[in-house]
């Protein structure tokens, strides 16, 4: 063989070698929690540039528990922690962290209804189906249609959560979990659905992130702990969100939380990561979850979320490390 033909032969060996190492080594798949969906998906089109691939599908958090637990993905992500029953199924191990915080607000579509205020009591009886039309809340008049979650989610857990909270009468009659029966209201699947029902349908008035809140829909203020009218922000997220103490699990919540400028319905979400059978993927796994708990941090106001930050954001960088080959 001349020369000539042998370089061309090993360049195109090793044009083939690198391709293959390079679609071989970067490619992850997660699913999970519709709730941290926008900030996930940018934060991760963010890792294109370092020859890291991740497909984040939207599913839900009970989906995405369910297909964590089954192995079929390379994380799962969920607003609510991972049950210990759920967690004993997982042989590879389960390394469980917040990657970033929200607020779940109540959104409205209700043009004439400027600016909408709840105390805790009326949040909950709008939920219950006992407050029917808008003008019991001062805001406009005509019926309300209620819009919740028909798939199981963490969204749904941190709200019910709250409204328990709030409310022996919901605690006793609904109580809380990915998923409930509803006294009321028409369903969408994940927090795109909830708001495209909102957003097709004037009167209405359901629960989305913070960040799903824009076109047609407007935040109502939210009575707190402190008896305080409060919009989902940023800044009354960070405040809700500090009252949370990680357990040894790195789960923690506050339904009620205290301080004036508090939001009252704050949530952490969390990764699940194997601890080990991640194989050649594990190094790519750490640099993409330390990215989402590092640079992607700083896009997360702007997105409606809430950065973590001190004492959490320091031990969910630390439980990367746990995740090996």
């Amino acid at each position: 063989m001349s020369f000539a033909k042998k370089a061309l032969c090993i360049g195109v060996l090793s044009s083939l070698g690198v391709a293959a190492a390079a679609s071989a080594q970067s490619s992850l798949n997660g699913a999970g929690a519709s709730f941290p969906a926008p900030f996930y998906q940018r934060a991760f089109a963010g890792l294109a540039s370092k020859g890291i691939r991740v497909n984040y599908q939207s599913v839900g958090s009970g989906a995405g528990v369910r297909q964590f637990v089954a192995g079929t993905v390379d994380f799962g992500a969920s607003d609510e922690p991972i049950k210990a029953s759920e967690a004993a199924k997982v042989k590879r191990g389960v390394v469980q962290f917040p990657a970033v915080g929200g607020t779940i607000a109540i959104a409205y579509n209700k043009p004439d209804c400027k600016s909408l205020k709840l105390s805790q009591k009326q949040a909950v009886d709008v939920f219950l189906g006992k407050i029917k039309t808008w003008d019991q809340l001062k805001c406009g008049k005509g019926p309300i249609t209620v819009a919740h979650r028909s798939d199981g989610s963490g969204t749904t857990f941190a709200f019910t959560n709250s409204l328990s909270a709030f409310s022996s009468e919901w605690k006793s009659k609904v109580g809380e979990g990915k998923t409930v029966k509803w006294p009321v209201g028409v369903g969408g699947k994940g927090n795109e659905g909830v708001a495209g029902v909102l957003n097709n349908t004037p009167g209405s008035i359901g629960y989305v992130n913070q960040a799903y809140v824009k076109g047609k829909l407007k935040a109502a203020a939210l009575q707190n702990k402190a008896g305080k009218y409060v919009l989902p922000s940023v800044a009354s997220g960070a405040a809700a969100l500090n009252n949370i103490k990680l357990n040894a699990q790195l789960a923690g919540e506050d339904p009620n939380p205290a301080g004036a400028g508090s939001y009252p319905i704050s949530t952490l979400t969390w990764i699940l990561a194997y601890e080990k059978g991640n194989g050649a993927k594990a190094g790519a796994i750490r640099q993409a979850m330390l990215y989402l708990l590092g640079p992607a941090q700083n896009q997360a106001g702007g997105l409606g979320y809430v950065p973590l930050k001190g004492e959490i954001l320091n031990k969910a960088k630390a439980a990367v490390a746990k995740i090996g080959a």
